[in-house]
């Protein structure tokens, strides 16, 4: 299984458009869901920081999420920069095979 996850911090004024668009039926799994060996996406919230998420979305493997990249890579560019503006900062903490 190919896993990227993501770090955000959310400014509070822009949570729930957040969690709508960041979560398991969100705009990102939606998009992702046209990719072949997509496999799922996961929006966790910190207990001790409100604003404080994590996201997991899960790919068979890596060849899978290079192919989605290379066939919505317009599309997907364009997703996050529409959402850019919903969190304050954003790093990837982990690329890679589980």
């Amino acid at each position: 299984m190919y896993l990227r996850i993501w770090e955000y911090d959310v400014t509070a004024d822009h949570v729930d458009d957040f969690i709508a668009a960041y979560g398991a039926e969100g705009d990102w799994a939606q998009l992702f869901r046209h990719g072949r060996g997509y496999l799922g996406t996961e929006l966790f919230r910190d207990t001790d920081d409100d604003t404080r998420f994590v996201t997991i979305d899960r790919w068979t493997d890596e060849e899978a999420w290079r192919a989605f990249l290379e066939e919505r890579g317009e599309t997907y560019e364009a997703l996050d920069a529409r959402l850019v503006h919903l969190a304050a900062t954003q790093r990837s903490l982990l690329e890679g095979t589980a």
